[in-house]
């Protein structure tokens, strides 16, 4: 096989050129997963350093002056400072650090310059994980740290006892994994037990910055593009027989107040419980949910649920009263609580009073259609209730030509009115919005309630995945009697949303769509099994908190166990393990050649087999004592020649297969 001839050249580099071509690859994989999160002008400048050093180290040239050093690192300090304002936190940092790594580079002439290089790579390395977590960010970091390793070690290999004064990565890189390999018990058993306490453990404050998801409040037109976004919003896993996905409604924030343009919340009220105006019955859900991060304080739980979420340790829960509820800080991290719900329940007060008056405010001048439609149905069915005015509207929805799509077309200033009898078509914002405002015409309390409706069941771990295209609006209507009953317009519109789940697709990629189209099944599956890997990395790896922790510990003894008795036990542990390594060590240092012990090994074979071996003598006098034996006198000599024939990298393969072939000699009994 002929190699290109690129390759060909670049085995004829030196060594310390080589070394730094692989060195500057490692820094460009590590960094590669950060140019989404870096300033344009950054991934730009590194590349163009990293490319820059390349050709230096490709023709043996000259590095640059520090005069051009010190420029290059004003304009970098100067434009991080005009990109961010400032040099600290999170985003700031991790420009600063990538480009210092780049520029660190252009002087590397000595090994202290070496291992600065190999700092900033690590710290680089770690910083991806202040934008993502994610299994394939891990697999990446795992990839990159396996290559600083190879480098770390490759530059601390002489250049003598190699041919041509070259230290092959190839042993570089057994030796790095063996490394980590004997490394990964300990990280381990750190992971297991180091105590996670705030501030220690966690990602910084900022790292959620720009989040997507749901909003406080809601312009008509503004959910639609969470249809877009496939990603996940939060994974359920029911704890017995799941309710029907049309009654999967996961709330979240409701809003009471309409300024003709945007739906927001009404001022909270915690001074009223709100589970007072809260009955349920019929049996219980009960369920686990683990919420993606969203910089949010909402927990999205089922409709209703009447006690708090079991939350991890340090995080509480409170009701709002529109039965929302609410952490004590956002969700920055993964967080896993469990729920109980009933899905029978009625919720409000039974009677008419004041506080119901501001579900029925509208700002003036807004949806004139609406409010004489309103007028309309009122004089068309004189002393309807609740109930009827509702199914009346429904009715209209159903057949009256409107259409559910995420293309409706730009709204104007009267949302309620174009949809009612201009465009007739949107999403299901548009549709709770009109359907609230035409309520509220009819003098009838009216809200708007956003969350998540449905799911998706992934047959590989059995969870329930809910992603931010499952984003919903309904509305919630008050009668004499019932309270606040959920009704849900966007199903009289499209039934297949609620009933059958049936979705507006975002667009796939290409991959994606070759992938459906050839074969649909396939491309299920392989996203479920995907899901559920990443659910499996979330659960025991992300989700590991201070709570597992102390229930390990249970496990194994503790009757009330702090997080004091975690830091004894890892303490404890940490001794064994020093002391068994020091053992090990004081036995290798007696043992240190390979060579000699695989002799030595073979002079006491000998003498089991009464052939006396003097304690010194060579293998090639050892062969003379047994030159009736030939496999034993070969085998012999070749371990004399590979002790003193002139130096060779393939030596440590040649010793393995010299102690394979000793395990196959025939020895008498």
């Amino acid at each position: 096989m002929r190699w290109p001839s690129s390759f060909t050249s670049l085995s004829h580099l030196p060594r310390d050129s080589r070394d730094t071509l692989f060195l500057l690859a490692v820094i460009a994989w590590v960094v590669l997963p950060q140019v989404g999160n870096l300033p344009v002008w950054c991934a730009l400048a590194t590349a163009a350093v990293l490319v820059w050093r390349g050709w230096l180290a490709w023709g043996s040239r000259p590095l640059p002056s520090r005069w051009w050093l010190a420029v290059l690192l004003g304009a970098a300090l100067a434009a991080t400072l005009a990109t961010h304002k400032t040099l600290l936190g999170r985003d700031a940092g991790v420009t600063l650090i990538v480009v210092l790594l780049a520029l660190k580079t252009l002087e590397l002439r000595a090994r202290r310059d070496a291992f600065v290089v190999f700092f900033l790579g690590f710290f680089t390395m770690l910083s991806n994980f202040f934008f993502s977590q994610s299994l394939l960010t891990a697999v990446a970091m795992l990839v990159a740290l396996l290559g600083l390793l190879t480098a770390l070690v490759n530059a601390h290999m002489p250049n003598s006892g190699l041919v041509d004064h070259k230290a092959p990565l190839r042993e570089a890189a057994r030796i790095a994994g063996g490394m980590a390999l004997l490394g990964a018990p300990i990280m381990a058993v750190l992971f297991v037990l180091f105590p996670r306490m705030a501030p220690l453990w966690g990602v910084p404050s900022d790292a959620m910055a720009g989040r997507s998801g749901l909003s406080a409040s809601m312009q008509v037109g503004t959910m639609a593009s969470l249809a877009l976004d496939d990603s996940i919003a939060m994974r359920v896993r029911f704890d017995g027989v799941p309710p029907a996905q049309r009654d999967l409604y996961f709330r979240g924030p409701v809003l009471s107040l309409f300024d003709g343009r945007e739906w927001l919340p009404q001022a909270r009220d915690f001074a009223r419980p709100a589970a007072r105006d809260l009955q349920v019955s019929g049996p219980p859900v009960g369920y686990q949910v683990t919420l993606e991060p969203s910089n949010r304080p909402w927990l999205l739980a089922l409709e209703a649920t009447p006690q708090a979420p079991t939350l991890p340790a340090g995080v509480s829960a409170v009701m709002t009263t529109d039965l929302q509820w609410l952490a004590s800080r956002p969700t920055t991290e993964l967080l896993r609580y469990q729920a109980q719900s009933y899905p029978q329940f009625r919720y409000g007060p039974p009677r008419a009073n004041l506080d119901l008056q501001r579900y029925v405010d509208l700002p003036p001048g807004f949806n004139p259609r609406t409010l004489q439609l309103a007028a309309d149905l009122r004089r068309a069915q004189p002393g309807a209730d609740t109930a009827a005015l509702v199914q009346t509207v429904l009715t209209r929805l159903r057949t009256g030509g409107y259409l559910y799509t995420l293309e409706p077309g730009l709204y104007g200033r009267d949302t309620a009115d174009e949809f009612w009898f201009d465009r007739k078509a949107g999403f299901c914002e548009h549709i709770a919005s009109s359907f609230v405002v035409l309520m509220r015409a009819l003098d009838i309390p009216a809200r708007v309630v956003t969350g998540y409706q449905g799911g998706e069941l992934n047959g590989v771990d059995g969870f329930w995945v809910v992603r931010q295209s499952d984003a919903h609006a309904w509305a919630e209507v008050w009668s004499s009697g019932q309270g606040w009953t959920r009704v849900d317009p966007t199903g009289a519109v499209s039934p297949g949303r609620v009933g059958s789940f049936t979705r507006l697709q975002a667009p796939r990629g290409a991959i994606a769509n070759t992938l459906a189209n050839v074969s649909p099944d396939t491309a299920r599956r392989l996203r479920a099994a995907w899901d559920a890997l990443n659910n499996g990395w979330n659960q025991w790896v992300l989700n590991y908190s201070q709570s597992q922790q102390l229930n390990l510990l249970k496990n194994i003894g503790f009757d009330s166990p702090e997080w004091e008795d975690l830091g004894k036990l890892l303490a404890g542990l940490l001794v064994l393990a020093s002391l068994g390594g020091a053992a090990w060590a004081q036995w290798e240092r007696r043992q240190h050649d390979p060579w000699l012990r695989l002799l030595e090994q073979a002079r006491r074979k000998m003498a089991k087999t009464g052939i006396a071996v003097p304690p010194s003598a060579a293998p090639r006098q050892m062969a003379a004592l047994v030159a009736d034996r030939p496999a034993l006198r070969d085998w012999l000599l070749q371990m004399e020649h590979l002790r003193y024939a002139p130096p060779n990298p393939d030596r440590p393969d040649k010793l393995v297969a010299l102690r394979r072939a000793f395990k196959r000699l025939v020895w008498p009994r």
